[in-house]
């Protein structure tokens, strides 16, 4: 089987809470996503989605992943899409670095391969744990009371898991972590997710202030040793995301003994091919992951679906939905909450099929 041809689309994903707030004032309300399809000889099309957090967060933004998939994916004409491994290499010698570029590639190529394989792709990954995956809610940044209505809403829908948005003001942050951990009950869980946003003496300050509730501190400051010192001087269970972007980061980590859960966002590492590494090198070393990406709508949400569900139950610490926070449904086949989870489909590939009626015209064809 062969690459034959790519087509681009853009698509907006307004946010069905209007406003999306994290640590130091950034917020977003319509998430640009980008959806790639890749066509084949033999008939079969793969579909791949990459969402980044607007530019702000990471080193990526929706214009620069359509750039560089237009540079990119030329020269991947010819190449066989099953062989992933392979292309991952090839993608990494035409391109360094920029892996969100390349994410959405490798998972529409994940997607040809189960369709050719007749499997669905966590199959693929390692096999199907369970019937179900178990999600959280990210919270979005807000006064203290509004956030513990927030997750008590939440609650209500079935959701046990909770990623508060912290990182503003670290008597505020007290404040919010200690209003919510109030009303949630016996087996549901807390993360106070700060998304690098406190400065160290501010996270000592929280981190002390917190020390006598049930509460996950998840990546505290912006750099990893930054992140090692708060770890040292606390007993809360401990999260590194924006850090963790190669298996160099987790085996570095896992040596420093930084983290007890770790983040492994699909298009950070570049795709599932590498997220799969990743996850496979942490249920070796016995820690527990957080499975994901950055943002995105159905496609993307299906991606996810497939990695979890494909993980050891015990090592997946949770996981997500995005498409359940935006107004815009873009592919039809994708998982749906139910009670605070949600499966991965039993459909050959991602069991996925975009809504090009709402995508609209390719931006750009090769």
């Amino acid at each position: 089987m062969k690459i034959t041809g790519f087509k681009v689309y853009q698509v907006d994903l307004p946010l069905k809470e209007g406003n999306y707030s994290w640590s130091e004032g950034k917020s977003v309300d319509v998430f640009d996503s980008t959806v790639v399809v890749v066509e084949t000889d033999a008939g079969i099309s793969g579909y791949g989605e990459v969402c980044p957090l607007g530019p702000v967060y990471l080193p990526a933004y929706a214009a620069g992943a359509r750039a560089g998939i237009a540079e990119l994916a030329p020269q991947l004409i010819g190449a066989d899409p099953t062989e992933l491994v392979k292309l991952n290499r090839e993608m990494d010698r035409i391109m360094k670095g920029h892996p969100y570029v390349k994410s959405a590639i490798d998972m529409a190529c994940w997607d040809i391969l189960g369709k050719a394989a007749g499997m669905p792709v966590c199959s693929l990954l390692g096999g199907r744990y369970g019937d179900d995956v178990v999600l959280y809610r990210a919270i979005s940044q807000r006064p203290a009371a509004e956030m513990a209505q927030n997750v008590a809403d939440y609650r209500s829908e079935g959701y046990q898991r909770f990623q508060l948005k912290v990182g503003g003001d670290a008597n505020e942050d007290i404040e919010r972590i200690r209003a919510v951990r109030e009303i949630l009950q016996p087996g549901d869980k807390l993360v106070a997710d700060a998304n690098t946003g406190w400065l160290m003496h501010d996270a000592m300050r929280v981190a002390g202030a917190v020390a006598d509730l049930d509460v996950y501190i998840e990546q505290p400051c912006a750099s990893y040793q930054q992140c090692l010192t708060i770890r040292q001087h606390t007993q809360l269970p401990f999260i590194l995301d924006e850090v963790i972007d190669s298996v160099d980061a987790i085996l570095t980590a896992a040596a420093d003994r930084a983290m007890d859960v770790v983040n492994i966002k699909i298009s950070k590492f570049g795709g599932l091919t590498k997220a799969r590494q990743a996850r496979d090198l942490c249920v070796s070393l016995g820690v527990a992951m957080t499975l994901e990406d950055s943002w995105g709508g159905d496609i993307i949400t299906a991606a996810i679906s497939h990695l979890a569900h494909s993980t050891p139950t015990e090592y997946l610490f949770t996981s997500t939905d995005f498409n359940s926070y935006v107004t815009q449904s873009i592919a039809d086949g994708a998982p749906q909450r139910e009670n605070g989870r949600m499966a991965a489909s039993t459909q050959p590939g991602l069991g996925v099929t975009p809504k090009f009626d709402v995508l609209g015209d390719p931006v750009w064809v090769s």
